[in-house]
């Protein structure tokens, strides 16, 4: 076997037929002339940070992750700073990052970019001690997801979000500060703020136009909709792909607080955090070591995602 060492950190609740998935892995890697993997098990308790050390500290060169976004987050949380090197095989119904790799929801690509061996270093979020790679936020983005059926998502996928955010559009907004780079406070009332990796949202929107995955930056909007028609200008201008979009400022730092004054919904890569008045957030430039689909021209992260589709085989 001339393969890396590699294992997949799994959880059962998102895969339908956990049997069926080990056989599939097991018979590509072993076709590509891989090492079988080893097999982790996320629990309630643990989502999948201490599966990603074990599996390190068992010699894996190569952690697969199969989940959703929280999955997905805490074993990117693991591997950052080392040189092993993150797959992502999508499951549940959100991967922000499978997303911006151009994967869908097909655990097959996601192997088969694995395989073909493209690898990219990319910047990695912190908060605390915890990492993202695509966005964090606070406010309506984080609300949106709080209120949004986990049955509507697994019935229609990314336009459950409609639903959530339908509830929020009309709520008050907060009273924050910002501060970026150690710069003046700037206050303002948004209704949400955005700290961004890359720029890709669900179904394909981009709203950080200029984001780079490994440019030592994060990518700062702060939307300050106050009605209706507002909302209606500012998501008309993002799905046009607009240079200037109203109601939302745009800004470049590697480091951001954000206080508000009273607690808010936060979240990390799509996946829910506690509530709180502050984030502080910094950049781990080229942090990760990412699997990413061969040739890399998305200005994001990788290719359209049918040209790699096309090529996998299905599990």
């Amino acid at each position: 076997m001339t393969g890396p060492r590699s294992a997949v950190v799994v959880n059962p609740v998102k895969v339908a037929d956990l049997d069926h998935l080990r056989a599939a892995v097991g018979e590509a890697l072993q076709k590509a002339g891989w090492p079988e993997p080893r097999w982790y098990e996320t629990t309630p308790e643990d989502p999948g940070r201490g599966q990603a050390k074990k599996a390190m500290a068992d010699g894996a060169e190569l952690v697969f992750a199969c989940g959703g976004d929280g999955t997905v987050t805490a074993v990117v949380t693991a591997l950052a700073g080392t040189r092993t090197a993150l797959a992502v095989l999508p499951a549940g119904t959100g991967n922000l990052l499978a997303a911006n790799l151009g994967l869908g929801t097909d655990p097959a690509t996601g192997l088969q970019v694995a395989l073909e061996g493209g690898r990219r270093r990319i910047d990695v979020g912190m908060i605390d001690d915890r990492c993202f790679v695509v966005m964090a936020g606070m406010g309506f983005d984080a609300q949106m997801l709080e209120d949004t059926s986990e049955t509507a998502k697994r019935r229609i996928g990314w336009l459950a979000y409609v639903g959530g955010a339908a509830k929020h559009l009309l709520d008050r907004p907060m009273r924050a500060r910002i501060r970026l780079d150690g710069g003046a406070p700037m206050p303002r009332h948004p209704r949400a703020i955005i700290v961004g990796n890359v720029g890709r949202l669900q179904g394909g929107v981009r709203l950080l136009s200029k984001a780079e995955p490994d440019d030592g930056k994060l990518n700062v909007a702060i939307l300050s909709p106050a009605n209706l028609a507002h909302w209606a200008a500012l998501a008309w201008a993002v799905l046009r792909r607009q240079d200037r979009v109203p109601l939302m400022e745009t800004y470049t730092a590697s480091r951001v607080e954000i206080y508000s004054n009273r607690a808010q919904p936060r979240q990390l890569d799509g996946d829910l955090i506690a509530p709180g008045k502050v984030m502080k957030i910094h950049v781990r430039p080229k942090a990760l070591l990412l699997c990413v689909p061969q040739p890399d021209a998305d200005p994001d992260l990788a290719e359209d995602a049918g040209a790699v589709a096309d090529r996998a085989e299905q599990l």
